[in-house]
């Protein structure tokens, strides 16, 4: 998956002439930070060198999860057509641009960061959007004044950067603030999945309806050390490589999600919940299903159609 056209040719420019050395040391040193889960009350984008670096590497990998999440929404969803959107730490705009992909008559987007540095390149890059944004200075584990429901409300990438006690209190407010259906998108960590665990367990005791990844509303069938995660390739610039000292031109971004409806949706029989394993004339799927319970299946040229629906299918599509 690739940056769509407009967000890329922003992205292009805000890199312009900017030092290949300072953009490489700036991106370890982000890798370091999520990858140890620092909570150390500093934002990550700190600085403007940070936030290109962070435009450089971890966009288009944020950009192709959350884009990922919201089309397993509109699959089990056709005809929602969300008119706004209400973003809790947007970061530089990511679940912004995917909505838009996904929605085309998305109508207005409210999004609120912390972050001075990355909320002032997020505003640059939504100039030229389709779509009209508001953006605002903003805590998202306090509560914002003047916030009514929005048909879309999403939250990527935020859970992990916040204390436990935080979390809950967080999840309620937002799911206070959807109209329709709320999105949460976190990294494909044992840890990503326990927060999104406990997302899920708030929901279901407000009502919520479970859209995806989740065929159920039962307890989560998987034991640790397992653990529910999925997967997106995304397609790395010459510049992103060079930054991350990669030579490989593509990246595998793991992620965790889970989307509640105040509406319910068609729930399918069973989820991919790994990478099918092909075999001549077979394929072994590993499937949650909606009885409550994960297994796998072996399906063979004798299962007919199931065999030919088993072959086309990839890791998190809905069966």
């Amino acid at each position: 998956m690739e940056l769509p056209p407009l967000l890329r040719q922003g992205v292009d420019a805000a890199l312009a002439g900017v030092s290949l050395a300072d953009l490489g040391r700036a991106a370890g040193t982000l890798s370091a930070r999520y990858r140890a889960e620092i909570r150390d009350g500093r934002f990550h984008l700190s600085d403007d060198i940070a936030a290109r670096a962070y435009l450089a590497t971890r966009l288009p990998a944020t950009y192709a999860a959350i884009r990922a999440a919201m089309a397993a929404v509109a699959d089990i969803r056709p005809h929602f057509t969300p008119v706004d959107l209400l973003d809790l730490g947007s970061g530089p705009g990511s679940a912004f641009w995917a909505a838009m992909d996904c929605w085309p008559d998305l109508g207005h987007a409210l999004l609120v960061e912390g972050s001075g540095i990355i909320r002032t390149w997020g505003e640059r890059l939504a100039q030229d959007a389709p779509v009209p944004s508001e953006w605002r200075a903003g805590n998202v584990t306090e509560p914002l004044a003047d916030l009514q429901p929005r048909d879309l409300v999403t939250l990527a990438y935020v859970l992990d950067e916040l204390d436990e006690p935080a979390r809950g209190p967080l999840v309620d407010r937002l799911w206070s603030l959807t109209r329709d259906t709320l999105l949460i998108v976190e990294p494909g960590t044992p840890a990503g999945w326990e927060r999104i665990l406990a997302a899920r367990g708030r929901l279901i005791a407000a009502g919520a309806t479970l859209l995806a990844p989740c065929p159920h509303a039962a307890a989560c069938p998987l034991v640790r050390p397992d653990w529910c995660h999925f997967s997106r390739r995304v397609a790395r610039s010459r510049l992103h490589r060079q930054a991350k000292g990669a030579e490989v031109p593509w990246e595998d971004e793991k992620f965790i999600y889970l989307a509640a409806s105040r509406l319910p949706g068609q729930q399918p029989a069973a989820r991919v919940i790994a990478p099918p394993r092909l075999g001549s004339g077979q394929v072994r799927l590993k499937l949650c299903l909606s009885e409550g319970r994960a297994e796998e299946r072996l399906f063979t040229k004798r299962s007919g159609a199931d065999f030919k629906r088993a072959r086309r299918s990839d890791w998190g599509d809905a069966l």
